[in-house]
This record gives structure tokens, sequence and C-alpha cells, in this order.
């Protein structure tokens, strides 16, 4: 079948480049083996389809239809070939991942290196983002999410484990403000809000069948967990993040946890898929090393 597209592919890309040379060039073969195949399929068309001239070569206007008519069958065969390779070869290919701004930046440098290590001939594409995107139109193989349980149905979802919530601050906050005790003694203006709309963030906290939901302030807003957690840091104000973001800040005493005693609801961290009818092996590889690499390496407990 390729063989049969070769004299399309061909004139096209004279087409294209509207220079005999220039496409041979392109398509590492000689002028004459180029001029040689167009002036073949004029024939088998009966029609010219190029004119040439000592300046440049241009489509005739059935050069044109044919071209017209042609270039979506062979992009069209271009993909499939393309997704059936992927299909056929779990260790070769391009992988397209999305991942979330924060957990990108702590855990994809280490987890890609050893990536590419096990598997140097699957290539990368990883985009960085706190929006959740949408997998089928944007053509992502697949995305990890830290987020609330899904709620789309239209997508594939996989649960590998919950990531606990937790309340920071840094010591220094308590000295200009009093240490709040219970929910409720939260003064609203320290509550930085976290998201991606204009709305504040409300914090469900818990504790002994005892719940309490508080709203965050206005003082403080921003897409951007790594900058709240700063923030925090800094002592400007209280910040709700998943434990992996504040676990060392908590440990070297940059951050405290506010309120111990009560818990919020954990997110998941998850992996999400357009609707495959069955996971293709190349995107496969990558969910069972993801997955691996977090139990062993980062100490996940992957106990649903």
């Amino acid at each position: 079948m390729q063989q049969d597209l070769k004299p399309v592919r061909v004139f096209l890309e004279v087409a294209r480049l509207q220079s005999f040379s220039a496409a041979a060039k392109s398509l590492q073969m000689t002028p004459a083996s180029i001029t040689r195949i167009v002036a073949r399929l004029e024939e088998n068309f009966g029609q010219q389809l190029l004119i040439r001239t000592t300046r440049q070569v241009s489509l005739t206007s059935t050069g044109a239809l044919v071209a017209a008519r042609y270039q979506p069958l062979v992009d069209a065969f271009d993909r499939v070939k393309l997704d059936l390779d992927r299909e056929m070869q779990p260790y070769r290919g391009r992988l397209s991942v999305n991942a979330p701004m924060s957990l990108g930046l702590r855990l994809m440098p280490e987890l890609v290196d050893s990536f590419k290590l096990a598997y140097p001939n699957i290539d990368l594409d990883i985009r960085l983002t706190d929006r959740l995107v949408d997998i089928v139109s944007e053509v992502c193989d697949l995305a990890i999410r830290v987020s609330s349980p899904p709620t789309d149905k239209s997508t594939i979802w996989r649960k590998l484990c919950e990531v606990p919530l937790t309340a920071v601050a840094a010591p220094s906050l308590f000295d200009r403000h009093p240490r709040p005790k219970t929910p409720d003694a939260l003064d609203q203006n320290l509550c930085m809000s976290y998201g991606d709309s204009n709305e504040p963030e409300v914090w469900r906290f818990h504790k002994d069948g005892v719940k309490r939901a508080i709203t965050t302030g206005t003082s403080i807003h921003s897409n951007s967990g790594d900058l709240l957690y700063r923030l925090a840091c800094k002592g400007t104000g209280i910040a709700v993040l998943p434990e992996f973001h504040v676990r060392d800040g908590i440990t070297n005493g940059d951050v405290e946890v506010v309120l111990p005693d009560w818990h919020l609801p954990p997110l998941w961290l998850s992996l999400y898929y357009p609707p495959y009818e069955a996971l293709p092996p190349l995107v496969a590889t990558f969910t069972d090393f993801f997955e691996a690499y977090l139990a062993d390496e980062r100490g996940f407990n992957f106990a649903k």
C-alpha cells in the first residue's frame, strides 16, 4: 500500500514545495526520479497535473483537483498506520501525557528519567496544567490528575490512591494571629483560596461525625498550589494542599499543620484516558511503569 501511494506522495510534495528539486531533497530522492514518477502519474490520469516553468512549478486545474482529493486520503492513511504501529509496538512510539503542575514539577523529572532509561524508544510529550483537560479534543493519550472524584462519564478513570489534604501555615503566622482550635475559629481573611474559577474555595472539615464547611476569603485566590504554598511558608495565610506538596515543609518546620485533629476529604490520584475499548499497549506500558514507580520510589500507598 505504501508503494502504491508513493507516486501520489511525490506529486503532493512537488505541489506543496512548487519545485521538483526541493521535493527531491525533501524526499531524499533524485530530481530525475521525481520527474519520472510525476510524468508517469500524469500519463495514468491522461491529464497534465503540473505546469513547469524555469522559475516555478504550479498546479493545473486538474492537478489542483487531484491534490485536493488525495491529500485527505494520504493523511488519513498515515493516521491509521500510526495508530496501528502504536497498537503493535508497546515499547516504541510517541506518547502524550498531561499532568498537574505541582505534581509534575515534583515527580516527573525523576520519573521521566527512569522511564527513558527503561524505554529509550518511547518519545514523551509532557504538558503540565492544573486545568482538567478535555482529553478527547486535545488529543492526549492519558492524563494524571489529583482531583475530587470524577463526575465525567465519557472518559475512563483509574483511581490509584487517595491523596490526603492538609491545612498548613507558617508558625510565624500565629505570632501575629491566634492559633485556631476549631474550624469555626478560622479567620476567613487568612484562608487562601485555590481554584480556576473566581469562586472562593470551601474547606469541609470533619471530626468524630461533626462537620464544618468553611468558605475561604477573597484576600488571596490562585490557581497555583505552588504559589499558595510559598505564601503559606512566608506566613501570609493558611492554605489547604495535597499532603505530598507539604510533607517536606512540615518535616523541616517551614509550615505546621493547622487543626491537626480535624480532617478534610481526600483527593484522588488518578489516571484518565480517552474512551478506549482497551488500553493501547503503549499507554499500558506507561501506566504500569507510573504505578510501579510511585509505589516503589515515592512510597505512595495504592490500597484503594
